[in-house]
């Protein structure tokens, strides 16, 4: 009897899960990532407690961002490197264990077998990122609650941390993606990274529009515009790029990443 989609979920599940090792890093990494926007929240705080309040004629909204306190840069792209690697360990490691084989055994269905464990490890890391914006952003915040702190009613609050949540799972199904094409841990952890981390800093710069545009539209700097505070006074650059394009790459690249793992996986031999 064809199993049904369901059990292939309840199957990916196991899959996951029996492994500690994906317990550990995933929740250890959550820690580090909050550790490092708490921390920065609260050297703010300490910092601002020698100049509070602020000399006359002087905006408090303008001597510091609370914002960045909550979304700081280093701490988003150890997310980043943590979900792709686990993503692409979610798919390498069948292959390397010679677990697929069994897997598509039992199941034939390869489109099917890829779906269901993307759908896993998509929410899996959905929820792990939502977790990690939503703790950031309210313990930073609520040290900073004296020194102009935010709330989610704020102007980019909530759409900070609804971009800050989906940066995992984004990240998870790359890395799955480019497991589907290397079949190598070294290499596919470090193509991972590299297409999270290194090509959007080779596409940086106002010089060739061009090369903006290409920059644009990776997934980490449509993260920094999402989760930047609107309210502040930051220069964008020649060629910014919109929030409805911000969005769209948020939404095309999990897209594309799980259509070439299902083609991938779908079309070449074991």
């Amino acid at each position: 009897m064809r199993p049904r989609f369901r059990q292939l979920l309840a199957a990916e599940w196991i899959k996951l899960w029996s492994l500690r090792s994906s317990a550990w890093v995933l929740g250890a990494g959550a820690l580090v990532v909050i550790a490092i926007n708490v921390n920065a929240a609260r050297s703010n705080a300490d910092r601002l407690a020698t100049l509070w309040p602020p000399p006359d004629g002087v905006d408090p909204a303008m001597m510091f961002d609370p914002m960045h306190t909550a979304f700081v840069g280093p701490a988003y792209q150890i997310l980043v490197v943590i979900a792709g690697s686990a993503g692409a360990l979610a798919l390498f490691g069948e292959y390397t264990s010679g677990l697929m084989r069994t897997t598509l055994a039992a199941v034939p269905d390869r489109r099917a077998v890829v779906a269901a464990k993307a759908v896993v490890l998509g929410a899996v890391t959905l929820v792990l990122g939502a977790v990690v914006a939503l703790t950031s952003f309210g313990v930073s915040q609520w040290l900073l609650r004296e020194y102009g702190g935010l709330s989610l009613a704020d102007p980019g609050a909530a759409r900070a941390v609804a971009a800050s949540a989906l940066l995992a799972p984004l990240s998870a199904l790359v890395g799955m993606a480019v497991a589907a094409l290397i079949r190598h841990a070294t290499g596919t952890v470090v193509t991972t990274i590299g297409v999270l981390l290194l090509l959007p800093a080779l596409f940086g710069g106002d010089t060739y529009r061009w090369v903006a545009e290409i920059g644009n539209a990776m997934p980490l700097p449509a993260w920094q515009t999402l989760t930047r505070n609107p309210v502040m006074d930051f220069h964008p650059g020649r060629y910014p790029a919109s929030v409805a394009q911000c969005w769209t790459v948020l939404a095309i690249w999990p897209l594309a990443a799980l259509a070439t793992a299902v083609t991938v996986v779908h079309r070449r031999d074991l």
